[in-house]
């Protein structure tokens, strides 16, 4: 890990609360990048979209998705008109499919129970096909303005480390990250939005988890975990993720690009050639049929899932 501001002293006690709040919020006001979610007038559902989107998926991908899905299917009622394959089709590179067929189901609940609106309640919009904590918060906060903690893992390292003093944060907990989270949001609803984004911001491009930098960090002289002097992190971690290369994953994502390419169904021959190992790509395929992702629409021919 390369910190690059050890020994610049003196080191300050850290505050909490407002004034590490006020301190984040006016360096975002200055420093926020400029991304289409947070744009005037962007909509209620193009935030929805751009959560799901942007979940283990970097900025730079999600952006030019984005665009293009919003001006196909600008409401909810867009994209529920069509069947979930043409969601998984445009859906293309961005990696876990499935969230292009929650993203659709969710789009016709909206459309049938919500009069095609996006709902601004928390609890509405847990009640939505792969909305979880976190998106619902987000959607409530930015697109709303309601003031609710939003936790994501870049807050989750902020807090991490200018609260508590630990290199990482502790794996998720829900009670424990929003508790954190709300001692540090401001009181009016406006400023909890805004520093709801500040927190993340700074996550996202100062307090990074390999290479943070921290000469550069609005904060950093009321940093606890620079004034103990950086120590590393030895509390419980989470689970590492498998490789990609050679995975299940992979070669789900062989199929499902074969299946995107094409408007007709592909041979289960065409898709023995995307893959050498029989056991593992027979594996891959039975869990696209399960997930709903793919279909068998006779014998050995498959394609998306029409819904």
């Amino acid at each position: 890990m390369n910190v690059t501001a050890q020994g610049d002293v003196p080191v300050k006690t850290p505050p909490v609360g407002a004034g590490l709040s006020d301190t984040i919020s006016l360096w975002f006001g200055e420093n926020a990048r400029d991304l289409p979610w947070r744009r005037p007038g962007f909509s209620a559902w193009g935030t929805l979209v751009s959560e799901f989107m942007l979940q283990q998926t970097p900025v730079n991908r999600v952006i030019p998705r984005l665009e293009e899905w919003l001006e196909r299917w600008p409401t909810p009622a867009d994209l529920a008109s069509v069947p979930p394959g043409e969601a998984v089709r445009a859906w293309a590179s961005l990696g876990y499919p499935r969230r292009a067929l929650w993203l659709h189901a969710a789009a016709v609940q909206i459309t049938e129970r919500h009069g095609g609106i996006v709902p601004h309640d928390v609890e509405e919009l847990l009640a939505l096909t792969g909305v979880g904590d976190y998106t619902a918060r987000a959607v409530a906060a930015f697109a709303y303005g309601h003031r609710h903690p939003v936790v994501d893992t870049n807050t989750r390292r902020v807090i991490a480390r200018a609260v508590s003093g630990q290199a990482e944060p502790a794996p998720p907990s829900r009670g424990r990250d929003l508790d954190a989270m709300s001692a540090l949001l401001p009181a009016p609803a406006e400023d909890a939005a805004v520093f709801n984004a500040a927190i993340m911001e700074l996550g996202a491009i100062v307090c990074t988890s390999r290479s943070p930098r921290c000469a550069a960090c609005p904060i950093r002289d009321a940093c606890a975990w620079r004034a103990a002097g950086y120590p590393a992190y030895e509390g419980p971690k989470k689970a590492v993720q498998k490789k990609f290369e050679g995975s299940d994953r992979q070669v789900r994502g062989l199929i499902m690009a074969e299946l995107r390419s094409t408007h007709h169904p592909v041979s289960a021959a065409e898709i023995d050639g995307l893959w050498p190992d029989a056991v593992q790509r027979g594996r891959a395929l039975a869990g696209l049929l399960a997930d709903g992702l793919a279909v068998a629409v006779e014998t050995g021919l498959y394609a998306l899932s029409q819904g």
